[in-house]
């Protein structure tokens, strides 16, 4: 046992580190020429207004962290092979646009501009568009339970205003209520082994508060939630990437590679979505789940499994039950941002009792609890039988199929396997275009998040993310935006379309 955990292998007390300890960045121009990938395109207009556009998209989608500083104008053009005039001018219009800092000849930092006016980044970009079709983000809008439960919260709320307000843990009826969830999936759980959180991604965030130190491996599936990258980063954690295998269809995980990563770097964490894995909708077998928790067995790793995604199945099995995969060095994250609405910041963490006693001692120099209102309505919402679920299903899947459909029609030459489960497609492209086309696509109102926004190192080129969450009418038209984006870029750069069909079962 290491000198730094205590008899239930994790950090003992004090021992939190804390993202600010890593807030300056430094940006290399091999860094960032794994970030670009493929951004120049024939006859797609200046080099420098691609390069332009290019950087702007990675600060936007965070793939760039803020403040961070880029690298200089001649040792950049000389990487890029193209002229320093071109870096320059670059640049140049970033820095008018008010996404890097400094005048010309001074270190470039990237920021994002403040409030409005010429500072903001130009029209080229689709945002001054009033028809602005968002495919950035896989929620679903709130139906009407939404807002009847926070009538009834309202109602109740009389009862808990005498008290302080602060509950760390959370409502004791909340995490019960979570808990009685767990037990119906098999899976035998006290309130006692809940914590109340913002949602599934500030469990994460306290999870590595308190387990991670700067320099620490943290091994995920790749690809990914890129929240959870972006998390893993800020903790000043060394992200371990291990990749899902792909092939368009299969379920399988790199469970050997997995552990190997584990154990290899004595990684403290672990964090994976086995339960319509986000982007790619796919669900882990049984078999590989059981044969992971084997492998994993004796190891220091804290196994955080997000099961954000777990009640949207779709087509096909039910998830496995809970009880499939658990030992004491498994945490589970959930939330109700996926499954009833995003606005309703509720999340929770299903740990051992120790764990949770700890997380709660350590979240007062983080956050004070969460709003006693939205607890009371999550628990109105949670204990309606799954209905509201079971009625939003058939929707999603008619949104499934609709969306591959008008794909498999508008753009035949990609490939858009059918996830069983979860909020969106995750479409392999013809060539390695994804962050070009996301620029493109901007100009004609339809945003996106760009393959490599799930990975890291530029990954996913060739692959999209396209949420089925909206309605079929604006569906359509996202579609049809997205078929002129890319025959714009596919006549620049050369691409020739196939007749073989998306469709993938």
């Amino acid at each position: 046992m290491r000198a730094d955990l205590d008899r239930t292998g994790y950090r003992k007390k004090g021992q939190l580190w804390h993202s600010g300890l890593m807030n300056t960045r430094m940006v290399g121009p091999a860094s960032l020429i794994r970030h670009l990938g493929a951004w120049r395109g024939q006859g797609a207009g200046p080099a420098y207004r691609q390069l332009a556009d290019a950087v702007r998209l990675l600060i936007l989608d965070g793939r760039l962290p803020l403040a961070a500083r880029l690298p200089g104008e001649r040792d950049l053009a000389q990487a890029l092979g193209v002229s320093r005039t071109t870096v320059s001018s670059a640049y140049g219009r970033l820095r008018d646009e008010g996404f890097l800092t400094g005048g010309q000849g001074a270190a470039a930092r990237t920021r994002l501009p403040a409030g409005s006016g010429p500072s903001r980044p130009q029209a080229d970009n689709g945002d001054a568009r009033p028809d602005v079709i968002d495919l950035t983000s896989a929620v679903l809008p709130a139906d009407p339970n939404v807002h009847a439960a926070y009538v009834r919260a309202l109602e109740r709320l009389p009862a808990r205003l005498p008290g302080h307000g602060y509950e760390r843990e959370g409502l004791e009826e909340l995490r019960e209520t979570v808990a009685a969830a767990y037990r119906r999936r098999g899976l035998p759980t006290s309130a006692g082994q809940i914590l109340i959180t913002h949602g599934a991604h500030n469990g994460l965030v306290h999870l590595l508060r308190l387990i991670v130190r700067p320099g620490d491996p943290v091994v995920f599936d790749h690809p990914t939630y890129p929240q959870a990258i972006d998390a893993i980063m800020s903790a000043g954690a060394r992200p371990v990437p291990v990749a899902l295998p792909d092939s368009d269809g299969e379920d399988g995980w790199d469970v050997d590679g997995l552990a190997a990563a584990c154990r290899r770097g004595g990684a403290p964490m672990a964090y994976l979505v086995l339960d319509h894995n986000n982007p790619t909708g796919r669900m882990m077998r049984g078999s590989d789940r059981a044969r992971l928790l084997s492998a994993l067995k004796g190891s220091e790793t804290l196994l955080v499994l997000d099961e954000t995604l777990v009640d949207l199945t779709l087509s096909g099995p039910p998830a496995l039950t809970a009880s499939a995969v658990d030992a004491p060095r498994v945490v589970r994250l959930g939330s109700m941002s996926k499954s009833v609405w995003g606005g309703l910041r509720i999340g929770w963490i299903r740990a051992d009792r120790a764990v949770i006693q700890r997380l709660a001692q350590s979240r007062a120099s983080f956050d004070l609890g969460v709003p006693v209102l939205e607890q009371l309505a999550a628990v109105e919402l949670l204990n309606d039988g799954g209905a509201a679920l079971a009625a939003r299903r058939p929707l999603l899947r008619a949104g499934r199929d609709h969306l591959r459909a008008r794909m498999a029609e508008a753009l035949p030459d990609w490939v858009c396997p059918r996830p069983a489960g979860g909020l969106s497609l995750w479409a392999r492209l013809p060539a390695p275009i994804s962050s070009a086309l996301t620029a493109r696509a901007a100009a004609e109102g339809l945003r996106l998040a760009a393959g490599p926004r799930f990975g890291v190192d530029g990954a996913f080129e060739r692959r999209l993310r396209l949420p089925y969450t909206l309605s079929e009418d604006q569906l359509d038209q996202a579609v049809e935006r997205l078929a002129r984006a890319a025959a714009r870029i596919g006549r620049k750069a050369g691409l020739e379309k196939s007749p073989r069909p998306s469709i993938v079962y």
